[in-house]
Parts: C-alpha cells; structure tokens; sequence
C-alpha cells in the first residue's frame, strides 16, 4: 500500500504541564474527554497528555492540513497500541485512507509519528 503522507512531532512534557495549569481550559480544547479520563488516572498524566499532543501535531502534518483539536483522538487498542480515531475535517481529509500512529515519551519529552496509508 502506497504512504500518502508521513508527520513527526515532539513537545516537552514542561511545556504541556505549564500551559495545563496556567491555562484551565487548555486542556477541554486540546483533548477529548476520553483522552482526559485516559491521562487523569496515571502517575505520568503529563507525559500521555504531551504524547497525545504529539500524536494530533504528527497526524495534521502527515494529513498536510489543520483542523480542530478534537477531530483527532488518540486511544488505544485492548493491547495497548495507540490508535488516531479521527472525526469532522480530519476524517474528510484522509478520505478512506488509513492513519497509524506511535507514540513515545521520557519525562521531558514526547513524540510521535503518523503515516497515512492508501
């Protein structure tokens, strides 16, 4: 199958955390509610916040194209591989084409990277 695009992102795990508590709603407009419920219960809630960031950054560049924060939701499957759920203008922009994401993170930084598949 031909790869119709490729995006990488990476943010640092201090950036999300501040802009998250200096921000009270940053992180209702960045991330889904299911991302949140994701991230709340961990030690390293940051680190999956930041690697999500990372994932939506990484699908936007691999899609060529913008579109709203929550067009784009990363979950994982029963064996824990991260997915790209995608919604709106995100999912229009990949047309039937399929997205797979990685993800990885230490405590400082976070990255990610999509490839979309014909």
């Amino acid at each position: 199958m031909p790869i119709l695009g490729i995006g990488t992102d990476i943010v640092e795990v201090r950036r999300i955390q501040d802009v998250c508590e200096r921000e009270p709603g940053f992180a209702e407009r960045v991330f889904t509610a299911r991302e949140l419920a994701y991230s709340q219960g961990k030690e390293t809630k940051y680190m999956s916040l930041a690697a999500r960031f990372a994932a939506k950054e990484a699908v936007a560049k691999a899609l060529g194209q913008s579109f709203a924060w929550h067009d784009v939701e990363v979950t994982n499957d029963p064996d824990g591989k991260p997915r790209a759920v995608l919604r709106g203008k995100a999912r229009g922009a990949a047309g039937g084409a399929r997205v797979h994401i990685s993800i990885s993170h230490t405590s400082e930084y976070a990255t990610a990277v999509a490839i979309v598949e014909d």
